[in-house]
């Protein structure tokens, strides 16, 4: 009797055993969650809730939105290095990713080794605006009333080291004009308070300032890049008005831990690339001043490296000391 209940025991076993592996999951079996490194109403926040519903259908599966913010993306940044690679905990990141490392002493993961590019999803230029108590209709009127009046001017940024901060600083820096660093949590609290007039100016990106400067809460007074965006026509370039070469602009890309296997990168760059390029979103996304890329996972992996290596050398030339 005893044999024979070890025998029993022992098919069932191996029944159990067959059944578990002949039956993997495919992925996606569950949720994923898209981590924001930042708070709601910025850039990252506003494209990944565009893009969402579009992977989420792509997918087969619910992807929800999960902000993350705090210490310039670095709490969001290192909470996915961390997860498993599995594909169902990934992230935007925008330019912070490659600028943490060259200006704050500790970053709890690193850049280029702790997670496996997706996709290049997007390129936006940002824009110099003001608010409207600030007299200045023009950026060559904005730098003389800075050089006339130090120490009355002050902007905000989402954070030391976000990409407006340092591409006010270079700004700055160019134009030989000072203004008190402001810095946030997050490029909703910079829109939010330049709106009330606690700040003066910020490089906003244009999906964050374009309904403000459509209402004429705020002021446009350059594009940061060398071209017009089509979002914003009327508006001059920073290097056609005043500083001729300027040219800044952030991105944004999706990255997942490092690990994750490819089979699941590339179902998730599948995903990317069809969600951006459905009708509603390009619309969404164009409208607000997007250049809509949509890449194979080595050219985010390759622009992610020559943009460390940028905010780098421009680091140098504007002489920021690295933060705790």
């Amino acid at each position: 009797m005893r044999k024979f209940l070890a025998a029993l025991a022992t098919a069932a076993s191996l029944s159990f055993t067959a059944e578990g592996s002949a039956q993997p999951q495919p992925y996606p079996a569950g949720p994923i969650r898209l981590t924001v490194p930042y708070g709601t109403g910025g850039l990252t926040d506003i494209v990944a809730r565009i893009v969402a519903p579009g992977l989420a259908d792509s997918l087969g599966q619910p992807v929800i939105v999960e902000n993350r913010p705090g210490a310039n993306g670095r709490i969001g940044h290192e909470y996915v290095a961390n997860a498993r690679p599995d594909g169902y905990t990934i992230s935007v990141a925008t330019s912070e990713l490659a600028v943490n490392p060259v200006l704050f002493k500790r970053v709890p993961y690193d850049a280029l080794k702790d997670f496996s590019p997706v996709s290049l999803v997007m390129l936006v230029p940002t824009v110099l605006v003001v608010h409207p108590s600030v007299q200045a209709q023009s950026v060559q009127e904005l730098i003389a009333f800075a050089k006339a009046n130090p120490g009355k001017l002050n902007y905000g940024s989402a954070g030391t080291g976000s990409a407006n901060h340092l591409v006010t600083e270079v700004f700055m820096n160019a134009a030989g004009i000072e203004a008190l660093h402001i810095p946030y949590k997050g490029g909703g609290a910079v829109m939010a308070d330049l709106v009330g007039g606690q700040i003066q100016f910020t490089f906003a990106t244009i999906p964050a300032a374009i309904s403000h400067v459509s209402s004429g809460r705020l002021r446009a007074l350059g594009i940061s890049t060398l071209k017009r965006s089509p979002a914003m026509p009327d508006v001059p370039t920073v290097a056609e008005s005043a500083l001729p070469g300027f040219d800044a602009s952030t991105w944004l890309g999706i990255f997942a831990p490092k690990d994750t296997p490819p089979a699941v990168v590339d179902a998730l760059n599948r995903a990317v690339l069809k969600s951006v390029q459905r009708a509603d979103i390009v619309e969404r996304l164009e409208a607000q001043g997007a250049e809509i890329v949509g890449s194979a996972p080595a050219r985010l992996r390759s622009h992610l490296s020559a943009e460390i290596a940028r905010w780098e050398k421009l680091a140098k030339e504007v002489k920021f000391e690295k933060a705790e």
